[in-house]
This record gives structure tokens, C-alpha cells and sequence, in this order.
């Protein structure tokens, strides 16, 4: 992920702003870059608390445009991940990738860091300096972090995430792609404490699947 509200301005319009704001005087132009800054080092707090070698896991409640709804839960350490939704489960432990469709009863092996051909999984690629960041404090529990695209950055065009005050703990994000946009609320986070045996395929207990190598 690393290479992953409330609506937000486009791109274009946040570089106006940007522009007008040269015209203002030093200070308001001083506390914006300050804001950035600060925006930054919140972010990549609770970054390292999702993706940081401790591990974590949440529970996810997805909707894009109304049209697909899932949830599901997933667990996250290093190079190794693993979720679960009522159709689909994943095992990864950072050498092979499972893949179990319970609907189709199959069980598709991929190695773990072979490129995927999935297009729609291909525009949530996130790399963490395409951004630039702001934060609005005022809220009393919470703080609202907006990432809005760099020029010609594909992929994720603006995000928008919901974090605890006291925690830094995830509450939900919003998250736009092309012309459409993707709400997560985010439940159940724990950062740490994350056993290696969970990112375990049970084979035994998919027996009776078809096994199949993915391309």
C-alpha cells in the first residue's frame, strides 16, 4: 500500500488556492506550510500503527457510490496479510498467497509478491509522497486529515481520514478514485500484538476445494 469525510476540492482548484495564497502575507503563508507539516507527522503516526512491523488488524464496513457494499476483517504484519467477507478469504504469508472464493469452493495459489493483473485494485496504489496534507484540529475528539493529490498522480486522487485525538486510532476514510468515491469505517483496531500463525493457510480445512495455481 505503501506503493493502500467529507468532500473535497479537485486537484485543480487546490492548486488555485495554492496560488492565491502566494499573494497573502508571510505569516498566513508560514502557518499554512506549518499545517502541511503537521498534517504529515500525524498521518504517518497512525501510518505506522496500521503498516509498522507490530502488526495490526481492524474490522473494514466498505461502499462505493452506493452500488458495492462489503465488510470484512484483516490482519496485517510485514509482508504477511490476511483478510476475511463472507465469499472471499485470504492467507498470506509473505512467500505464497491463498485465495479462498467459498461461493465457487476454489483455493487459488499466487506467490506473494507476483504483480496482479486486477485493473480496479491497480487504481488504489498509494505511495505516501504523491500528497499533499492538511489537517483540521478543531474538532474536539478528532482530527480531519485530507491528502489531495500531487500533479499527474494516479491512482488515489483525494483522501480524507478520521483519526482519534487521543489514539491516533483510524475511524474511517474516504477515499476518491477517478470519479468516484470509496467510504471505509473502520472498527475493532488493535496495532500490535499480532500472531504469525494467523497468516497460516489451514489447507486441511479446504480439502475438498479445487486447488488451482493463479496467473
Amino acid at each position: 500500500m505503501k506503493k493502500m469525510m467529507i468532500p473535497k476540492p479537485s486537484v485543480q482548484h487546490f492548486f488555485s488556492i495554492l496560488i492565491l495564497g502566494l499573494f497573502l502575507p508571510l505569516a498566513a503563508w508560514s502557518q499554512s506550510a506549518q499545517n502541511q507539516k503537521e498534517a504529515r507527522q500525524i498521518f504517518d503516526i497512525v501510518y505506522n500503527k496500521v503498516y509498522g512491523p507490530q502488526g495490526s488488524t481492524l474490522h473494514y464496513d466498505v461502499n462505493i457510490i452506493g452500488i458495492l457494499k462489503t465488510n470484512g476483517t484483516i490482519w496485517i504484519k510485514g509482508k504477511k496479510s490476511r483478510f476475511q467477507e463472507d465469499r472471499y478469504l485470504s492467507w498470506n504469508n509473505g512467500v505464497k498467497d491463498y485465495w479462498v472464493d467459498m461461493k465457487k469452493k476454489t483455493v487459488t495459489e499466487y506467490d506473494a509478491d507476483a504483480p496482479r493483473s486486477d485493473k480496479y485494485m491497480s487504481k488504489f496504489t498509494f505511495n505516501l509522497e504523491d500528497y499533499i496534507y492538511s489537517v483540521d484540529k478543531s474538532p474536539k475528539y478528532y482530527y480531519v486529515i485530507t491528502l489531495n493529490a500531487k500533479k499527474d498522480v494516479k491512482g488515489i486522487k483525494h483522501l480524507k481520514a478520521i483519526v482519534e485525538k487521543d489514539t491516533y486510532t483510524p475511524k474511517s476514510l474516504k477515499i476518491k478514485v477517478l470519479w468516484f468515491w470509496t467510504t471505509v469505517k473502520i472498527t475493532n483496531f488493535k496495532s500490535g500484538g499480532i500472531n504469525d500463525n494467523i497468516f497460516v493457510f489451514p489447507k486441511d480445512k479446504y480439502k475438498d476445494f479445487k486447488f488451482e495455481k493463479g496467473k
